[in-house]
């Protein structure tokens, strides 16, 4: 029996062996040939049937980064990413905490231009991709680190955060340092409103811009002043900072003085009345034009001894209920002192327009009423005033004396 059952086992094996050879792809049908198939798979039967692979496909694009992989001290505007042969398909940028910077690429493909200013002190690494015309793809990358700035200059504005102001308010911003790239600065500073107002700025000098509306705001508009300038040189060397400043246009007020009737139209808040005033005499006339209340200062000292070229007899007085409306010393104020008779029928200030009051001022008085309704950013015009000329538009926040199509 045990001879029986290898002779058995045997003829499965060998019928195991030659069903294996059988479904080879046409060897000698050996032994040896079963056992190469098994291993290696099926072998050509000549030169001619090898399988062919294509050489790989160079791209035609080529993409372009400025600047070159390891600089350092790169200016946050030089960063250039482009394309020749081709167009670009993805543009990444980020810091080294893989923050990315926010970025578009152009409508032809050509160019990916950044969003948002590169940081200063910063180090980034950039990745893009073009394909050609037959979506071959060519890619490249770069890592650079922008300069540190030699100095910071400080951009002073007269907005206070969350504040209230008129409806002639004008932004008003002081740089420490005399600005070269005046274009970019004006760019880096922008408004964002509530109903759309459109703002836009207006250089005195090389320190000083300024920000207004077509028109006076619209009561209610909700304002937020954005500084983008940490990126940007306003100066060789010397940079900005970035902030958000918000705050909120108020009801509307808009005093109208008749220098020659010696009268003041007031309207605010849709309600109008009307005031006896006292303006500056023929000596010292009162500026023409639209000037803004710049701060609401309460008693202030005044005195001729500060006025060059004075006449008349000299005073020092304590002057309540004073509002600042040029940075010259013109002020809309208190007067306790004058005759009887002179409000609503003389000019006799030093060139200030001025409403009844009570000697160390008065509450219920008309300059304490008006002082009390009264807001920094509130227009006053003075107008039928002998001084012939209109006030500098840089003096206070006077800029509504320039036309728009000027600003």
């Amino acid at each position: 029996m045990r001879s029986i059952r290898r002779v058995v086992a045997a003829g499965l094996v060998g019928g195991a062996m030659v069903m294996t050879a059988a479904c080879s792809s046409g060897g000698s049908g050996g032994g040896g040939g079963a056992k190469a198939d098994i291993g290696a798979g099926a072998a050509p039967t000549s030169a001619s049937a090898a399988p062919t692979s294509a050489a790989p496909k160079v791209s035609q694009a080529k993409v372009n980064i400025e600047p070159k992989a390891g600089s350092v001290d790169v200016a946050p505007g030089a960063l250039k990413v482009g394309a020749t042969g081709g167009k670009l398909t993805t543009v990444k940028v980020s810091d080294k905490t893989g923050k990315e910077v926010p970025g578009t690429i152009a409508a032809d493909g050509l160019s990916w231009t950044p969003t948002t200013g590169l940081s200063v002190g910063t180090a980034y690494l950039v990745s893009a991709m073009a394909a050609d015309a037959d979506g071959a793809v060519a890619e490249a990358d770069s890592n650079f680190t922008t300069l540190t700035p030699e100095a910071l200059a400080k951009a002073a504005d007269n907005v206070d955060n969350d504040a209230t102001y008129g409806v002639g308010m004008i932004v008003s911003v002081d740089f420490s340092k005399d600005v070269k790239n005046k274009e970019a600065v004006a760019k880096a500073i922008t408004f964002d409103t509530d109903n759309g107002t459109v703002v836009k700025g207006h250089w005195f000098g090389d320190r000083r811009l300024d920000f207004r509306p077509a028109e006076y705001w619209k009561p209610g508009t909700k304002v937020t002043v954005h500084y983008r300038l940490k990126s940007v040189e306003i100066a060789p060397g010397i940079y900005g900072t970035d902030r958000d400043e918000p705050f909120t246009i108020g009801r509307s007020q808009i005093a109208t003085v008749d220098a020659a009737a010696h009268q003041m139209t007031l309207v605010s808040a849709g309600q109008t009345s009307q005031l006896d005033i006292t303006s500056g005499s023929d000596d010292h006339p009162t500026w023409n034009g639209t000037m803004v209340i710049m701060s609401k200062e309460g008693t202030v000292r005044m005195q001729s001894s500060t006025l060059p070229g004075m006449s008349g007899a000299p005073y020092d007085l304590q002057v309540p209920h004073s509002m600042r409306l040029t940075t010259s010393g013109t002020y809309f104020h208190g007067n306790w002192w004058a005759r009887n008779g002179v409000f609503g029928g003389d000019n006799v200030s030093h060139g200030c327009v001025a409403l009844k009051d009570a000697e160390g001022g008065s509450d219920s008085s008309a300059a304490g009423k008006f002082y009390a309704g009264s807001m920094v950013g509130d227009v006053v015009i003075v107008k039928n005033s002998v001084k012939k000329e209109t006030l500098e538009p840089d003096n206070g926040l006077s800029g509504w004396n320039i036309p728009w199509s000027a600003w």
